[in-house]
């Protein structure tokens, strides 16, 4: 039997209901499979990523050469000898201050007079009595070479002759005392004498740098102790005066345990303006060495600590501690810890980089792609 029209119609509702489910399936089905599709993509990009993506970057080899080589440090300005200059003789006022600080003085120059009334006094008693006993003596002489005198008083004579020499001796060494004299040439840096004090002996009244010679004491690290020597010359610097010629006068033979520092002492002009107790820099020209050379850039700094990428046979760069030295006239620099010869480092990109970091890596212009990672 057929369908009527009005039968199908009945049944329309059930049919649009069914119809509706089944696109709505169709659709949740479609964007599963779409969305799975994205991932697969997404992880297969992700996993291309991960191991065709390479940093691309220049590199050098650390080699071997002759380079002048300049030893940096730091340290204070001292004076070469500090000369403490005190009375040798106490209880008497200043008079008269004869110098005063900043002022050049020779050896032997008046420096401060005392009150030595008193000393003159002493003397001039001294003298009469040293007068009278000599002619005393002369007169026992006479006597004895005539007859009329024993040998004994005699004796007595001459020995008071001589007692009252010395005491006169004696005056005069204190009378000179009273005038504090430079004992060595040089310029005067302290000076705590005051007019009217009471000098007491032994007591600080000026301090002398002798020759008016001043000196770095510059820090040296004991791997650079070696090539410095007595005479090789060196520049001293200063945020007040600037560059300033000098020369290693000594370095010292002990190493301090704790800092593993020594120190090369730098001999500089007093009129350079240079003064003790200032703080300065010191660079020592130790000649043509030879030293293991890298390019300046290829050197990074993490906390002021200066390190270098090494590319090892993995074709990673590796994050490496060095010591460094100075740099040359080339731009390169003196790696004294960290490296061997024939180590490749990043030179450009190497401020991008991170430790393990994949590096596809060319030669810098004029380095041979050689060496690896030791």
């Amino acid at each position: 039997m057929g369908m009527t029209s009005g039968s199908i119609e009945g049944r329309k509702p059930g049919f649009r209901a069914v119809f509706a489910v089944g696109v709505s399936l169709a659709l949740v089905l479609g964007s599963g499979l779409s969305a799975c599709g994205e991932k697969s993509k997404t992880d297969g990009d992700k996993k291309g990523g991960a191991s065709g993506h390479a940093a691309v970057v220049n590199f050098a080899t650390a080699r071997d050469a002759t380079a002048p080589v300049k030893i940096a440090g730091t340290g204070t300005i001292s004076a070469w000898q500090e000369v403490i200059v005190g009375a040798e003789t106490g209880g008497l006022t200043a008079v008269a201050l004869l110098v005063d600080e900043g002022q050049s003085v020779k050896q032997g120059q008046p420096l401060l007079r005392m009150n030595d009334v008193l000393l003159q006094a002493q003397l001039k008693q001294a003298q009469a009595n040293y007068n009278q006993a000599n002619k005393a003596y002369q007169r026992a002489q006479s006597l004895f070479q005539q007859g009329y005198l024993s040998a004994a008083a005699l004796d007595n004579a001459e020995a008071s002759k001589l007692t009252t020499e010395a005491a006169m001796q004696t005056a005069q060494t204190q009378l000179s005392m009273a005038t504090v004299r430079a004992p060595v040439s040089g310029m005067v840096t302290h000076r705590t004498a005051v007019l009217g004090q009471n000098i007491q002996q032994g007591a600080e009244l000026f301090r002398i740098v002798r020759d008016g010679r001043i000196e770095l004491n510059m820090q040296v690290v004991e791997s650079d102790l070696h090539n410095i020597h007595a005479g090789m010359a060196a520049t001293v610097t200063s945020e007040s005066t600037g560059p300033v010629t000098g020369s290693v006068r000594i370095v010292t033979p002990m190493v301090d345990p704790s800092t593993r520092l020594g120190y090369a002492r730098i001999s500089v002009p007093w009129s350079s303006g240079l003064r003790p107790g200032m703080f300065a820099s010191g660079s020592i020209d130790a000649g043509m060495q030879n030293v293991l050379l890298i390019p300046q850039l290829a050197v990074v700094y993490t906390e002021n600590v200066p390190n270098v990428y090494v590319i090892g046979v993995d074709n990673k760069a590796h994050l490496r501690k060095v010591v460094i030295g100075s740099t040359t006239p080339t731009k390169d620099i003196i790696i004294k810890e960290g490296l061997s010869v024939g180590d490749r480092v990043v030179t450009t990109g190497a401020g991008f980089l991170n430790d393990g970091d994949a590096v596809k890596a060319t030669p810098q212009p004029g380095q041979p792609q050689t060496g690896g990672e030791h």
